[in-house]
């Protein structure tokens, strides 16, 4: 059911989300779609939908002012949202192993994406963080977190970071200033890499910095002595006046 100006991609995924969602037509979904994107419904715009939009959305249409008994469930909403955002292959989702034990010298790491294994997210609006434990030899995908329900939270962005707070590292394509900070309260240290790139790829580059020199911050949380930290500072030092 396209309507002028929306694509055959745009109109697929409208179609698709309308089938998650128990008693929503196409028609329904579009016309909530309608209110609450502003200009041209397409691929771009989709991915603006939130599941708050979908709550409020349908809620409001029914006379529920509080959003409750409407009749669709949270995990049908989270995955209409994946739906419009163009995510309908789950399938090609990594698969976690659980870890027996934690490693030593090892760090968590938590990275911002939106399809298979990649570092292709913004930390406000990715769907999901990938959780990987790190050594500098070995690399284990430990969780996959979804971050939808951050879009149900009164702060977005506290949500996200309180959800990977049992991580050291956090590598994202964007992050603004004030959820930056949220992030460094949750004990976690934010990484942009704007190009993102394949996780495997990024989390090998850690793996270097962590074989060779680490810096501070990261020395410390490998349990390295603060003796060994403060030689790696003064190498530094030696290194950047030589």
């Amino acid at each position: 059911m396209a309507t002028p100006n929306m694509n055959r991609e745009s109109a697929l995924r409208i179609a698709l989300a309308a089938r998650v969602l128990p008693g929503i037509d196409v028609g329904q979904l579009l016309d909530l779609l309608h209110q609450r994107i502003e200009g041209e419904i397409n691929e771009e715009s989709l991915t603006t939908v939130t599941v708050t939009d979908l709550k409020t959305g349908f809620a409001s249409a029914d006379g529920e002012e509080d959003g409750e008994d409407i009749g669709i469930g949270l995990p049908e909403m989270k995955e209409a949202v994946r739906i419009l955002w163009g995510e309908t292959d789950l399938d090609n989702l990594p698969t976690p192993q659980p870890l027996t034990e934690l490693p030593p010298r090892s760090v968590r790491v938590a990275i911002a994406s939106n399809t298979g294994e990649k570092l292709d997210g913004h930390f406000g609006s990715c769907l999901r963080f990938l959780i990987y434990q790190v050594t500098a030899e070995t690399c284990q995908l430990v969780d996959l977190r979804s971050a939808l329900e951050a879009d149900l939270s009164d702060d977005r962005n506290a949500f996200r970071a309180n959800l990977i707070n049992d991580c050291q590292v956090l590598y994202v394509v964007s992050v603004g200033g004030p959820a930056a900070a949220k992030v460094v309260r949750a004990g976690v240290y934010p990484i942009k890499k704007v190009d993102g790139g394949e996780a495997i790829e990024i989390i090998g580059q850690l793996q270097e910095v962590m074989k060779n020199a680490p810096p501070p911050w990261l020395a410390k949380h490998l349990g390295d002595s603060a003796e060994e930290r403060i030689r790696f500072e003064r190498g530094e030092e030696e290194d950047l006046a030589s």
